[in-house]
């Protein structure tokens, strides 16, 4: 079911159009009549009516249509709301004063069509408002997604300038420069018609909405308020993205209680454009496990199936080899330096190394019973007492993929000293020195 709705909210609407203080929200009755004429929200509903509300909001520059490759993922289960910035997609032009102003336009819409808790995911912009919403109605949020996100995006000077081009020159400029900020060289060269769909995207955003958005990220900035946002959160991060890189996902992930980091490889700013499948799946999982709505018909996992002896046949179960080619490329990455599948499958030693990945990754990783960042810890330690330097660079580098920051990885090594010798963890804190600094740019 699809449900299009471009009339300006009422009611609560009046509500949120203002810019309340960002530190408090009000009770309900105490917005009453607080503001008036609120500026509508264009939005689309796409899935059963009755299933709990997922929310998903755009990047600055794009419409809404940027999910359309995730809704066949999503709107089974959720009833999916997508909701367009303004002056974007033929949205009334209504500029926005700041995040937080997007933010209670949102809540309006909602309130004005009953929604009390909901889930949000979010690219850019729209991981922002998402940001902001969990920070404003915890008790409203089930859970939460930021893509391509965030806790300050770049600096206030940048998005300043990008405005005065915008005013300046108008927007066609500022679309042609967006397809390297958005996508990967390789994408751009394999996908002209997705291409010159972004660019008549941003072309024909309004210009004076633009701006406005530019100057409410310029303004954007909740580093010190990472503690506070208490719902789950996911955040995907693409792996080549140049706008948001993954440092700045790790950033978050430090600073957001239990967040979990999922990072799409070969990917740029626009992941859910540019790998529509694997965002898609991990926001369906996300939410799927996450929800902390008791009320919300989630579908529940599938009743544990009873062991079945393995077959007494000497090869390995391809599907298993491939399970765990895979969790390894997830955690260390495809071209890790030591450990990683044989080139030649029927060469020497390709049997110990086929043995070795469905062993390691396709079993042990793949156990329920410890959560990857756990697992991350015991191998870094067990690493370090072992000397194994080559294994342990590969392996740093994965637990920064998974969601270490480069202080909880220090602190994993400087406890193992006691364990292991100082001689042993001095070793290691050098090779995963080097490994840190390349990662992040030299700024852990």
């Amino acid at each position: 079911m699809s449900e299009l709705t471009t009339e300006a909210p009422v009611g609560a609407a009046a509500d949120y159009a203002g810019g309340l203080p960002a530190e408090a929200m009000p009770a309900d009755d105490e917005m009453d009549d607080l503001y008036e004429d609120a500026p509508p929200l264009q939005y689309r509903f796409d899935g059963p009516e009755t299933g709990p509300v997922l929310v998903l909001g755009p990047a600055l520059g794009a419409t809404w249509h940027m999910w359309d490759r995730q809704l066949p993922a999503l709107s089974t289960t959720w009833r999916v709301l997508r909701y367009e910035l303004p002056g974007h997609g033929g949205a009334p032009a209504e500029p926005a004063s700041s995040v937080d102003d997007l933010a209670r336009r949102l809540l309006a819409v909602l309130d004005d069509e009953g929604i009390d808790t909901f889930g949000y995911a979010g690219c850019a912009l729209g991981a922002a408002i998402g940001a902001r919403l969990a920070l404003l109605r915890p008790d409203r949020v089930a859970a939460l997604a930021l893509v391509s996100a965030s806790p300050r995006f770049n600096t206030a000077d940048m998005w300043r300038q990008r405005g005065v081009v915008v005013r300046a020159n108008g927007l066609e400029r500022t679309a042609q420069a967006n397809l390297q900020r958005w996508f990967t060289e390789a994408f751009l060269a394999t996908q002209p018609a997705i291409t010159e769909w972004a660019v008549r995207m941003v072309a024909t955003t309004d210009q004076a909405c633009y701006v406005a958005a530019c100057e409410a990220l310029a303004a954007f900035d909740i580093r010190d308020a990472l503690g506070s946002i208490s719902v789950p959160t996911l955040v995907v991060a693409g792996a080549d993205d140049t706008e948001t890189p993954p440092a700045d996902a790790r950033a978050l992930i430090a600073g957001i209680p239990d967040a979990r980091l999922a990072v799409v490889p070969a990917t740029g700013h626009l992941a859910p454009v540019e790998e529509p499948g694997a965002v898609g799946e991990l926001l369906a999982t996300h939410f799927a496990t996450a929800w902390q709505d008791p009320g919300a018909a989630l579908p529940q996992p599938p009743p544990p199936v009873p062991p079945v002896p393995a077959p007494r046949v000497a090869a390995p179960a391809p599907d298993q080899l491939a399970a765990g080619m895979r969790l390894r490329g997830e955690v260390i990455g495809e071209s890790a330096a030591t450990d990683r599948p044989p080139a030649a499958p029927d060469g020497f030693g390709s049997g110990f190394d086929a043995f070795a990945t469905r062993y390691a990754w396709g079993e042990i990783w793949a156990r329920p019973g410890l959560d990857r960042r756990t697992r991350a810890c015991v191998t870094l330690t067990a690493l370090t007492a072992t000397g194994q330097l080559g294994e342990l660079a590969d392996h740093v580098r994965g637990a920064l993929r998974i969601g270490l920051s480069p202080a909880e990885i220090e602190e994993v090594l400087v406890h193992a000293s006691v364990y292991c010798g100082l001689p042993a963890a001095r070793a290691a804190i050098s090779a995963a020195r080097t490994v840190v600094e390349e990662e992040t740019g030299g700024h852990p």
